[in-house]
């Protein structure tokens, strides 16, 4: 299968950066270098490098069309891409998911854009990935191909080459680290209220929150519920539920110690961790990076990452006697699997200690038995006892 070769693009990837996609140019010596966006084969790479190209050559209009769609020929996997990103099945996806399989469908495109989708086998694509060394990696590109591959049916394939490619299966691990109650302690000791360190923390912890979900957060999400409580509501991404949930006192007085935000160009931020200067959305990856740095400026091993606060509140919610169903309120899981890989390190003998107590009340509000004997019980033990034949005397 070819790659695409396309005549004066060029592709640099800088890893000393956050993000090591590669990025785009059409370079013509003595000419300046034109980034060109998306992916290539995509439609509007392809309208950008036929720009590109006329210009360099002082090319007509045809000439543009022609190199714009040069691959995105009918049938080809370069034009399935650009109708996958038309279609409704992109569309419903979550934007996590789309900026991950943005980068898979780029480097597939990339490599393989000018192939057939029709002659793309189940052993091409075994083929593929392969290649690919990390066994997670792997796993995404399988479901990123399989579903781009399912939009192609069945106007350019009958059956899906990917649906039958049996999932990669990963080590079993513990996965992230659970903030223990003296970690917690630690990072709220070092960082004080009023900071939006301890203000991001309290975010994670209290409301079980991914980092996608914090940065969203802002004063429009918090309101005083019926009975006088403050309350927050919180759009949950990876497919869990959104949820409204009370304020705790710990979450309260971080947001109540922060300054007054500041206008921005005439505006006021709608985030609670915005860009300073210009108050736009902060990305999750930038949260992260910071996060990294201030449990280490804590003294906190490297393991205290962001989403193990998420575990930490679950694991705290459990060892307070929550039930599951209640903590799936608080978190937005659906599954009761996913609760109980969220609690999974909770103090077992503190739990098996709460469940001896609820016993005891359990017993202690039950009716007591009778064990004293009555005068009519004795007497019925006194009485002789009479031999039946055939059960007539």
């Amino acid at each position: 299968m070819a790659k695409i070769r396309l005549k004066h693009v060029n592709r640099f990837r800088n890893n000393n950066r956050a993000d090591k996609s590669y990025r785009y140019y059409f370079r013509v010596p003595g000419q300046k270098a034109v980034p060109l966006p998306g992916a290539p084969g995509s439609k509007e790479f392809m309208t950008a490098y036929g720009l590109a190209l006329a210009a360099s050559q002082t090319a007509t209009q045809d000439s543009i069309a022609a190199a714009a769609d040069k691959l995105a020929k009918p049938g080809s996997v370069a034009a399935l891409i650009v109708t996958y990103y038309k279609s409704d099945m992109w569309k419903v996806l979550a934007p996590d998911t789309k900026e991950a399989r943005e980068r898979i469908i780029r480097k597939f495109g990339e490599e393989f854009g000018t192939a057939k989708v029709a002659t793309l086998t189940k052993t091409n694509l075994i083929t593929i990935m392969d290649d690919i060394p990390s066994l997670s990696a792997r796993r995404s590109w399988l479901k990123c191909i399989r579903h781009l591959f399912a939009s192609a049916i069945p106007s350019l394939i009958a059956v899906n080459p990917a649906e039958d490619i049996k999932q990669v299966r990963l080590p079993k691990t513990k996965g992230h680290w659970t903030w223990t109650n003296d970690q917690i302690a630690t990072y709220r000791a070092y960082w004080k209220l009023g900071t939006k360190q301890r203000l991001v923390f309290e975010f994670a912890l209290e409301t079980v929150s991914r980092r996608g979900e914090v940065v969203r957060l802002g004063p429009q999400h918090c309101y005083i519920g019926e009975e006088g409580e403050r309350r927050i509501r919180i759009e949950r991404t990876h497919g869990s539920a959104d949820v409204d949930i009370q304020i705790s006192d710990a979450l309260a007085a971080a947001i109540d110690a922060m300054p007054r935000p500041e206008p921005i160009n005439g505006v006021i931020p709608l985030t609670f961790l915005h860009n300073t200067l210009d108050g736009s959305l902060r990305s999750k990856k930038a949260l992260g990076n910071d996060f990294a740095g201030w449990f280490k400026a804590a003294g906190l091993p490297d393991k205290c990452r962001m989403h193990g606060l998420k575990e930490g509140g679950m694991r705290r919610g459990a060892e307070a006697r929550l039930t599951t169903h209640e903590l799936m309120a608080k978190s937005g899981h659906k599954s009761l699997a996913m609760v109980q890989l969220y609690t999974q390190e909770a103090n077992q003998k503190l739990l098996a200690d709460s469940g001896a107590e609820k016993e005891r009340e359990a017993r202690g509000r039950a009716p007591k038995l009778i064990t004293a004997r009555t005068d009519a019980d004795q007497k019925l033990q006194t009485l002789p006892i009479q031999t039946y034949k055939h059960g007539l005397k």
